[in-house]
């Protein structure tokens, strides 16, 4: 029998999943207070983020391996 790891690990497991979703969320609430930028600066990047939406994003990729553990059980016990 599977069980998946935020059961396995209680409290600590449920925070584990929690860390990614909460981040990308901080992620959207920093790009949407991120300033517009002008079409003729000099400076200006590609991409309307700042250093904090930058943070928030790689921080939620870091935090992605419970996902892909609990979603790689769930395909292993399909199988």
């Amino acid at each position: 029998m599977t069980t998946s790891i935020a059961a396995n690990k209680g409290t600590a497991g449920w925070l584990a999943l929690a860390a990614s979703p909460t981040f990308a969320v901080m992620a959207w609430f920093a790009t949407n207070d991120a300033p517009s930028m002008a079409f003729c600066s000099s400076g200006s990047s590609i991409l309307p983020v700042d250093g904090m939406t930058v943070m928030y994003l790689l921080m939620s990729f870091f935090h992605l391996a419970p996902w892909l553990k609990l979603a790689s059980s769930h395909l292993l016990a399909r199988s």
